[in-house]
């Protein structure tokens, strides 16, 4: 019997602010065109309302994990994010997601893939997009994972229960080098950036060279009818001079507009996905934001002469609210080296089931 029959086992959790549906790779087609085919069709892609689908009709809400057991010595599962279209058909490996991410450690302890310990069980994940390792805590007080907490983060309501993400390896994730360039500074038609990869390729550039203050509402950014257009063509060069080739088609990289902080924060952005105006902003992308941040001549550099000196934890503004990111960096050797980054999110367990796909 086909899938179309027996559905796929699988369990929908928000990860951080997306929403995605977890799938065990064994459960799905090995041949990747085959899983990708199945995927579209359970998440009733394409059809801007997926409404014969999972899929939440944006961008944030149509995700995929695939986790499976890890032959890397240093992981104890395997995580594949792939970001789905919505209107169109497209199926795209090619970044992290951090959000989902969030998730994963959850996941794989529902499915046994980990054993859980208490009070706490640390789950090491290769995110197989970038090749990178991240460890995640998930509270496991009585041996099962506990989703209800006190933290809040912006952009969910409520509060449930923390989960830390470390990082490690993430520099050049998908260009091969934290500064794809080989420059801390470049020019895009124009507008001076730079572009950084720490678990996301991110180009920089300060709001005002876009003619936007930065502390614009996502509504007022989705309304302007020009400035979308602007964005994808701006990512669009920054893309080949990142050396990711025509990213017409791609979701990465990702543009965020920085500005001095409004709502006391250390700065505020403003971000795309790839074109769209972000609600909020990715957790690779923060990492990514800040990292370049902390490189003495990169754009945005000069906003952070008010930080607390040798500071690693950074308050970034987004336009639903706030997102605490820590990273260091040595920016003493050539090319600059990241020690560490890391970021608290949250995760719910949403449904456990079978998921049928379309016809």
């Amino acid at each position: 019997m086909s899938d179309d029959d027996t559905g796929v086992r699988a369990m929908m959790l928000r990860g951080g602010t997306s929403k995605g549906l977890y799938v065990e790779a064994r459960d799905l087609p090995a041949d990747p065109d085959a899983r990708d085919d199945l995927l579209l069709r359970l998440l009733g892609t394409p059809d801007p309302r997926q409404i014969d689908g999972l899929g939440g009709a944006t961008s944030l809400t149509s995700k995929v994990a695939v986790v499976g057991p890890s032959e890397h010595p240093d992981a104890d599962v395997d995580y594949l994010f792939l970001q789905l279209g919505v209107d169109e058909a497209t199926v795209s490996e090619a970044q992290n997601c951090g959000n989902i991410l969030a998730g994963v450690g959850p996941f794989s302890l529902e499915r046994g893939l980990v054993a859980a310990d208490r009070p706490t069980t640390s789950v090491r994940i290769r995110m197989v997009n970038s090749d990178s390792v991240a460890v995640a805590t998930v509270p496991t007080p009585d041996g099962r994972v506990e989703y209800r907490g006190d933290v809040a983060i912006a952009g969910v309501p409520g509060t449930a229960a923390p989960i830390t993400l470390a990082f490690s390896d993430t520099e050049g994730s998908a260009t091969g080098a934290l500064l794809p360039t080989g420059n801390v500074r470049d020019t895009v038609d124009g507008v001076e950036v730079t572009c950084v990869d720490n678990g996301m390729p991110v180009v920089l550039a300060r709001a005002e060279a876009f003619g936007l203050t930065g502390h614009e509402s996502h509504e007022d950014l989705a309304a302007d009818p020009g400035l979308g257009e602007r964005v994808d063509a701006f990512r669009t060069k920054a893309g080949a001079l990142m050396g990711l080739g025509d990213v017409s088609r791609a979701s990465v990289p990702k543009t965020v507009l920085l500005a001095p902080p409004a709502d006391g924060g250390q700065v505020a952005t403003r971000s795309f996905i790839p074109v769209r105006p972000h609600t909020a902003i990715g957790v690779l992308a923060a990492v990514s934001v800040v990292t370049g941040m902390l490189l003495p001549g990169a754009v945005g550099h000069e906003l952070t002469a008010d930080w607390p000196a040798a500071t690693t934890r950074v308050d970034v503004e987004h336009p639903t609210g706030h997102f605490l990111v820590d990273v260091a960096v040595d920016a003493t050797t050539t090319p600059p080296r990241v020690v560490r980054s890391g970021v608290v999110r949250t995760a719910r367990k949403l449904f456990d089931g079978t998921a049928f796909p379309r016809a």
